[in-house]
């Protein structure tokens, strides 16, 4: 039996050898539509079930905001890819601890890996132009040893190194042409430009064309930030025309990214999305706005295409949010960013299906998961063999 062990665990590490040297830098993303998975809420259904319900509407790229590890559990096997995040509250401590980090991708995400399919950290949220200037100035070094700790662990080419960014970071945004990073965090961030131009991780955006129009309903086109027709904008120094929204945001991002010496760098969204319901002083936060919103969203994604500065680069984007979050604080739109309610059902109709309360389950074919290579299925083959395996030699 010690020779049969033995040969097994050759063929495991062979295995795991190949998974992991297989692709020069990680990919996190599948295709071009993903969705956050908030979890400010005490009515939402459980990690499991909405397993489920993103198996059955087909959505395959997950983010959350932590690494909870019922969630971990829940997506173990669902072949799902999921983003973890490490949250603005341990930043500072994983800057300052370089053991802390390691320790944290050890339990967070080799413990989990492959069973669960993690394929990105990010490391804070919004904390550039957050105004919390330690954070700011501790997030290089957090991102840097989480980076440093996915290398130790030979994970550097499995899990993706990310942290996403708002528009305060930028000081001008229109025309699209004209915007560059602020004074303020220009520093800070062409420090993680760097890093992330080693470490191959994109460029993420989180970008509310309902944040820019609630800002500005006087002078900006509602139908332009809904992906409506209209007439959209004209980019005199660069002559491209935007029809809408979004695609000038990103694009603007490419410009300020251009500025800072990043031609290179793709941008990926990680939230966008539209609520259903405001306060008395939100009056585009409707039901019927949010639903032309994500369905238009959905149908400019399907196209598979780039934006008008970078046409070839096709955008993917993260819709913020699964559910409606009845815990978190703020404007009542803050609650309302969901494509379904806490009980399942559909907020509004782009659809998607409802969750079913029947607990038969469905098995992503190759099909639901989109196009992918030929390797990328021999990964996941070689992958749960690893597992097997595994599961194997420790009985």
């Amino acid at each position: 039996m010690k020779i049969s062990r033995s040969f097994w665990r050759c063929i495991l590490l062979l295995l795991v050898s190949f998974v992991q040297k297989g692709s020069v830098s990680a990919k996190a993303f599948t295709g071009t539509y993903g969705i956050n998975y908030g979890r400010l809420a005490n009515n939402i259904p459980s990690p499991t079930e909405v397993v489920r319900l993103l198996k059955a509407a087909k959505i395959k790229n997950v983010r959350i905001y932590d690494a909870d590890h019922s969630v971990l559990d829940a997506f173990s096997g669902s072949g799902l890819d999921l983003v973890i995040g490490v949250n603005n509250g341990l930043v500072k401590d994983m800057s300052d601890d370089a053991d802390h980090a390691l320790n944290w991708v050890r339990e967070n995400v080799q413990a989990y890996i492959p069973n669960t399919h993690i394929v990105g950290i990010a490391v804070g949220n919004e904390v550039l132009g957050s105004g919390d200037l330690d954070m700011q100035s501790a997030l290089y070094g957090a991102v840097r040893n989480i980076y440093n700790a996915t290398q130790k662990l030979q994970l550097d080419r499995v899990v993706q190194i990310t942290t996403a960014h708002s528009q305060a970071v930028f000081s001008n945004s229109y025309p699209p042409s004209s915007c560059v990073f602020k004074e303020d965090v220009s520093q800070d961030m062409k420090k993680l430009l760097d890093l992330f131009t080693q470490m191959g991780s994109p460029f993420c955006l989180n970008a509310y064309p309902f944040l820019a129009y609630m800002g500005s309903p006087d002078k900006i086109d509602i139908n332009y930030a809904l992906f409506n027709p209209t007439d959209g904008i004209y980019d005199e120094k660069t002559k491209l025309h935007y029809d809408n929204m979004l695609d000038a945001q990103i694009d603007a991002t490419y410009a300020a990214l251009e500025d800072a010496g990043f031609n290179k760098m793709e941008v990926i969204v990680t939230e966008t999305g539209w609520a259903s319901h405001g306060d008395a002083n939100e009056g585009a936060a409707t039901p019927e706005n949010a639903r032309t919103y994500n369905y238009n969203l959905r149908k400019r994604l399907s196209k598979r295409k780039g934006t008008p500065r970078r046409p070839k680069s096709m955008l993917k984007a993260y819709i913020f949010a699964l559910f409606n979050e009845n815990s978190k604080t703020g404007a009542t739109s803050e609650r309302n960013f969901g494509l379904y309610k806490p009980d399942g059902k559909i907020a509004y109709d782009i659809g998607f299906p409802a969750l079913k309360s029947s607990s038969t389950s469905s098995r992503l074919s190759f099909k639901e998961l989109g196009p992918r290579s030929w390797r990328s299925s021999y990964v996941w083959v070689l992958t749960a063999c690893s597992s097997a395996l595994f599961v194997f030699l420790r009985s």
